[in-house]
């Protein structure tokens, strides 16, 4: 492979490492936020933003760490087949399917840049009583895909080079 790729997989790997091991620890904050919505409706009136605090830090949770996922290749996997196939076989398998990833995400990440940028333009908020702006969940939400976007790309290149036989 040539070394702008190699160059390319390496930093796609290092960024989704960082922030997915970042976004690891959003679980707690999910967990202290539903604690807290737990405790003021037993003592308290309850909370209103509690709720949806919760599913937001979930959001970032799941979309932020999906690279991280991807490159620790943890994600579900059908192996009715995968099993009985060679490496080099395997890696062509994942090779062509990561094609279809690719372009579901591609398409996933441009519905997310134009709801991001309506919810920026017009002040887009949430229809709850709490009624918080939109417009940070969804650039978090946009980041997310855009990271498993790049670690798909990366996975590819991966793939590709074990389906030829080298290392990446």
């Amino acid at each position: 492979m040539p070394k702008v790729i190699r160059v390319f997989v390496r930093a796609v790997d290092a960024m989704n490492r960082v922030i997915g091991r970042f976004a690891m620890y959003l679980i707690f904050a999910m967990l202290a936020v539903l604690l807290y919505s737990s405790v003021s409706k037993t003592f308290a009136d309850p909370a209103i933003w509690t709720l949806e605090a919760a599913q937001f830090l979930m959001v970032a949770y799941f979309l932020l760490g999906g690279g991280y996922s991807m490159q620790l290749d943890a994600h579900v996997r059908m192996d009715l087949f995968y099993s009985r196939w060679s490496p080099r076989t395997a890696a062509t398998m994942d090779a062509i399917t990561i094609g279809f990833l690719i372009f579901y995400l591609g398409f996933l990440l441009y519905g997310g840049v134009s709801s991001t940028l309506y919810a920026l333009e017009y002040g887009e908020t949430s229809y709850s009583a709490w009624s918080p702006r939109m417009a940070p969940i969804k650039i978090v939400m946009t980041i997310g895909v855009a990271l498993m976007l790049l670690q798909a790309i990366a996975t590819f290149f991966k793939d590709l080079a074990s389906a030829r036989g080298e290392t990446l």
